[in-house]
């Protein structure tokens, strides 16, 4: 049997889904169909202010990829739009995706970073010196921690625990959905000063300051304060080198007391590195934007935790659809 070039040709053109879904939820088409239950060209047009034929061409695209449904010239959302592409619904994800629409430039200089081995943007962009970039950057993981965070806390164990560090935190949604979930912890949330200057504020809106504080600082420098019961380094480490990412698992076992355990999440492959596919492709991402962005195997997190003197070590993929990795250890 000859072969065919199909998926050589989809592969050439996926990011035109991605564009379209990008475009229809930046423009709001999924929260007015939502507010309108359904609603034709036109009216989705006049509603949003938008060009009547370029509005017909782009939610014909929706439907075309299975974001929108149409019947009789009319569009309504698909479950699934409706569940996670809606503001304001808990399983919103139109702030995560915020990200990779603006990571989406720097994939198109994908040759120059492999030429010169260097991010293809500044990774200080969206850490603090493009205030708007480095805004929507904050909010998008807040979504996306938010929708990943109610699924992994319920797979962690810290009754008892009272005293939490989380390390490279940003929007600190998974130190407030813990302190929720535990009503005796108390969480410090380290990251960047631009970064906790807005993570404070999230903090405050859901009405947890007084258990969820912040404490501005780099992590790569900063000494952890120590009477910790538990470190957390969720989705942190895929952007550091393995001489940092050691680095920060010996400080984080100097920050915790005896019996107190550490939890990482991230982005992780077999010791291959091309498998589980998202996570071979997100290192590339990591590299485009990052000076030593990448994304490690868990054979290599083991051996980075045992090297700290962390004992009791648990790594394995979290359930589908989540693209991560949960570990665990204890400090003995």
């Amino acid at each position: 049997m000859s072969a065919s070039p199909s998926r050589i040709i989809e592969l050439a053109s996926a990011f035109y889904d991605s564009c379209v879904l990008f475009t229809a939820s930046d423009l709001g088409v999924f929260d007015k169909l939502a507010e309108l239950e359904g609603g034709s060209a036109d009216t989705i047009a006049e509603e949003l202010g938008l060009d009547l034929r370029a509005t017909r061409l782009l939610m014909d695209a929706c439907v075309a990829v299975g974001l929108v449904v149409k019947e009789d010239g009319m569009y309504r959302n698909t479950p699934e739009s409706d569940a996670f592409l809606v503001r304001g619904k808990p399983g919103d994800l139109s702030g995560a995706i915020r990200y990779n629409r603006d990571v989406y430039p720097a994939w198109g200089n994908l040759a120059k970073m492999v030429q010169t081995g260097k991010p293809v943007e500044k990774p200080e962009l969206h850490l603090g010196d493009d205030a708007d970039r480095t805004r929507t950057f904050v909010m998008s993981m807040h979504g996306r921690a938010m929708w990943i965070g109610r699924a992994l806390v319920p797979l962690l164990n810290l009754e008892g625990r009272r005293k939490l560090l989380d390390v490279g935190g940003g929007p600190g949604a998974f130190s407030v959905l813990l302190a929720k979930a535990y009503p005796e912890l108390s969480c410090t949330v380290i990251d960047l000063p631009e970064v906790v200057k807005i993570a404070a504020e999230l903090i405050e809106q859901q009405g947890m300051s007084a258990r969820v504080g912040t404490l501005p600082g780099d992590y790569h420098r900063f000494e952890f304060p120590g009477g910790n019961d538990v470190v957390t380094i969720f989705g942190v480490l895929h952007q550091e080198s393995p001489a940092t990412i050691q680095d920060i698992f010996n400080r984080a076992h100097e920050a915790l007391v005896p019996g107190g355990v550490i939890y990482i999440m991230d982005m992780m492959t077999d010791r291959s590195h091309t498998t589980p596919k998202f996570s071979a492709l997100f290192a590339v991402n990591m590299a485009l934007t990052t000076d030593t962005g990448w994304v490690f195997s868990d054979e290599e997190l083991r051996n980075w935790l045992t090297n700290a003197g962390f004992v009791d070590t648990d790594v394995h993929p979290l359930p589908a659809p989540m693209p991560h990795w949960l570990a665990s250890a204890r400090k003995g």
